[in-house]
């Protein structure tokens, strides 16, 4: 009997999600009645949008994020090539490589873990989107198998945290009753983008190649990442405030968020 082979790692791969549904049971949640809106699912819809739309602080981060979803996540469609044309491997190299961003990935949900507060990390979106796209400019170059393991390590952490950080700042600065609706635009940005994105890099793949179709992705995110950051001196004040009246940060206090 084989021990080693695709269909052991599906199984393992479904083995592991016990340890998911044994997390989420554990959970003691206590549940809150919340009102139901007469309103029409179109117009909360409509209500959502425009909240979306005129809350700069959740409308740059998904803006933000459907960027990097469109630009940056396609770059897995991609991964068969580097690993059979530019490492010269097969099925093993693609799936180190893609280990090597799952283990990215640990490493940036135990770093987003140990936080005790949240106070910090809306500079820390653009910063670990511009190491997401880093990474990815600098696997475009790589030929060595090795470096292309440990770039795809830092791609892997900072797309994980990217995603997590803007969770987390979007579902803490919400407003309660619109926190449902906005977690669907959230979702949008991400699922909506990437296809399209997919879509982008099967078609300049062919033109300009795989690394440089990557190289393209990267620079995206980066760019997005640096459109970010202008933004920010402008939305602390909006911030600030919200940080204050949930406790995150004293009334009195002068230090950013």
């Amino acid at each position: 009997m084989r021990r080693s082979g695709e269909g052991y790692c599906f199984l393992i791969d479904g083995l592991s999600y016990f340890a998911v549904i044994a997390s989420l049971l554990a959970m003691k949640i206590e549940v809150r009645e919340v009102p139901k809106s007469a309103a029409s699912v179109w117009v909360q819809l409509k209500e959502g949008w425009t909240y979306v739309a005129t809350f700069a602080p959740i409308r740059t981060v998904l803006s933000l994020f459907a960027i990097v979803s469109f630009m940056g996540v396609p770059y897995t469609v991609l991964m068969p090539v580097f690993a059979t044309k530019i490492l010269h491997g097969g099925a093993h190299t693609l799936g180190f490589l893609m280990g090597a961003a799952g283990v990215g990935s640990v490493f940036a949900a135990v770093s987003l873990a140990a936080r005790k507060s949240v106070r910090g990390l809306y500079r820390v979106i653009p910063t670990v989107a511009a190491v997401f796209g880093g990474g990815l400019i600098a696997f475009s170059f790589s030929r060595n198998y090795w470096l292309s393991l440990a770039l795809m390590g830092v791609t892997g952490f900072g797309m994980m945290l990217f995603a997590a950080a803007s969770n987390t700042v979007v579902q803490t600065i919400v407003e309660e009753d619109k926190r449902g609706r906005v977690m669907s635009y959230y979702m949008m940005a991400y699922m909506g983008a990437s296809p399209f994105g997919s879509l982008l890099a099967g078609g300049l793949a062919p033109v300009i190649g795989a690394p440089g179709t990557v190289l393209v992705c990267g620079v995206g995110c980066v760019a997005g990442a640096a459109w970010f950051w202008l933004q920010i001196p402008k939305l602390r004040s909006i911030i600030r405030p919200i940080y204050q009246e949930l406790g995150i940060l004293p009334a009195a206090a002068e230090g950013g968020h």
